[in-house]
């Protein structure tokens, strides 16, 4: 009798709990390149952090909420905030606004934030890519946070340069990025006079 000789099972790589951006059903989606970090050819660093222009258009929304949002009534929530959603769905977010009777001061620790903000805000997303399509992804991510509890949830896209306004059970709006965008109570940005006034000129796309 001849036996079939046996392959080797190639160990799969178990990948470190650092490298997961967020969890969505009980599955991990990890940072984008995370696969670089693994082979050794990039470190943690160089995949979690923002490009130049993502960081402009965040400070940009930034300095406008400061600005009009009574800092009495207000958190304004940055640096990657994480949201805990259940057991099975940790999300990641730029920029979550919070009216303080939602997250009064007794909820705020060391922990994700387990109430939903009023408003979401994301600029492009750190997640990799591999299994969803963006597009998957900004539904499936965008519907999480609306039925968690999330009012409206804003994306910005550096790409085609437009914004996507997604607002529970209406149509959401695909806006070019030169026109002004309502974030709350008549709180407006436009991302294209912003980067024009100071001087940024982006290539042109296809």
């Amino acid at each position: 009798m001849i036996f079939a000789e046996k392959k080797p099972v190639r160990k799969q790589q178990k990948v470190p709990a650092y490298l997961v951006y967020e969890l969505i059903d009980g599955k991990p989606i990890y940072y984008r390149e995370y696969k670089s970090v693994l082979n050794k050819s990039k470190k943690i660093e160089d995949i979690m952090g923002s490009s130049t222009l993502q960081a402009i258009i965040i400070g940009c929304i930034l300095r406008t909420l400061y600005r009009f949002l009574p800092e009495d009534n207000y958190w304004i929530l940055t640096n990657e905030p994480g949201l805990h959603l259940d057991l099975r769905n940790n999300l990641s977010g730029d920029i979550l606004i919070y009216e303080k009777k939602r997250l009064a001061g007794s909820d705020i620790n060391t922990h994700y934030a387990s109430a939903p903000a009023n408003i979401a805000i994301e600029v492009d997303t750190k997640a990799d890519l591999s299994v969803l399509t963006f597009q998957e992804y900004l539904k499936l991510k965008t519907t999480k946070l609306h039925n968690f509890g999330v009012d409206k949830v804003i994306w910005i896209l550096t790409a085609p340069r437009q914004v996507v306004v997604a607002l529970p059970g209406a149509d959401w709006l695909l806006i070019d990025w030169n026109k002004d965008i309502e974030i709350m109570n008549r709180i407006t940005f436009n991302i294209g006079s912003y980067l024009k006034k100071n001087g940024i000129e982006l290539e042109e796309t296809l």
